[in-house]
């Protein structure tokens, strides 16, 4: 029997606990898990209907099992519920987004957007009963004070946000990813560290009664898929 750890260059190594399965098993996890993904959507329409924190921490929980660059872990998933700080949120949100769409935006990013049916009004924001706004850290500040660096941070938040919103699909709730431009106001309203940067606004929670979707299709496995 193999031993449960070692140590290599004075580091310790614990060994990988590795689940098999039949082929046939993988083929039917691998469909399952698809067809599980391939009905999420973004919704703009939210419920106001309460949500267990349990849950919103087990996703987040999930998103920081994502890789990330030596393990840095460069990230802070900040949990915002206080209506009053929604209601800022907000507000600065749409700001920005009414400057985007009236004059940052050019007419092809406009008539992109136009099957979406979008406009600068956010009022989600405040419905759904959580925003979840993650921060990227540009580097760490060790209890001297000092920085340290963190590396692929952008890679390893983005991965961590991806795990993230699986886990909320999974649990069944819906989420938007959001991503109002400039986001500085984000850590100005939650007074962020000076090493963190917002990376996504996430509201999340359960859909509005008959909520509407735009109707798209994915590409097709020979769109997104090179076999050599």
């Amino acid at each position: 029997m193999a031993e449960k750890s070692i140590t290599r260059e004075g580091f310790p190594f614990v060994l990988y606990e590795h689940e098999s399965y039949s082929s046939e098993e993988m083929r039917e996890r691998g469909k399952s898990f698809y067809y599980q993904m391939s009905k999420r959507r973004s919704v703009r329409e939210f419920a106001s209907t309460p949500v267990p924190m349990e849950i919103i921490e087990s996703a987040i929980l999930t998103a920081a099992t994502a890789p990330s660059g030596a393990h840095k872990q460069p990230w802070t998933f900040c949990v915002v519920s206080d209506p009053k700080i929604k209601k800022e949120i907000r507000i600065a949100a749409e700001a920005e987004e009414k400057e985007s769409y009236e004059s940052r935006m050019n007419d092809t990013w406009l008539e992109d957007l136009r099957p979406f049916q979008t406009d600068w009004h956010k009022p989600f924001l405040e419905v759904a009963p959580y925003q979840i706004v993650v921060f990227k850290k540009a580097y760490d500040i060790l209890p001297d004070g000092k920085k340290r660096n963190n590396y692929y941070v952008n890679e390893s938040v983005g991965l961590a946000c991806g795990f993230l919103l699986a886990a909320i699909h999974d649990a069944g709730l819906c989420a938007l990813t959001h991503t109002p431009s400039p986001m500085n106001f984000l850590s100005e309203i939650l007074k962020r560290p000076e090493n963190e940067r917002p990376f996504l606004l996430i509201p999340v929670g359960f859909p509005a009664d008959e909520t509407y979707v735009p109707e798209l299709t994915r590409k097709k496995a020979h769109d997104v898929i090179a076999y050599y």
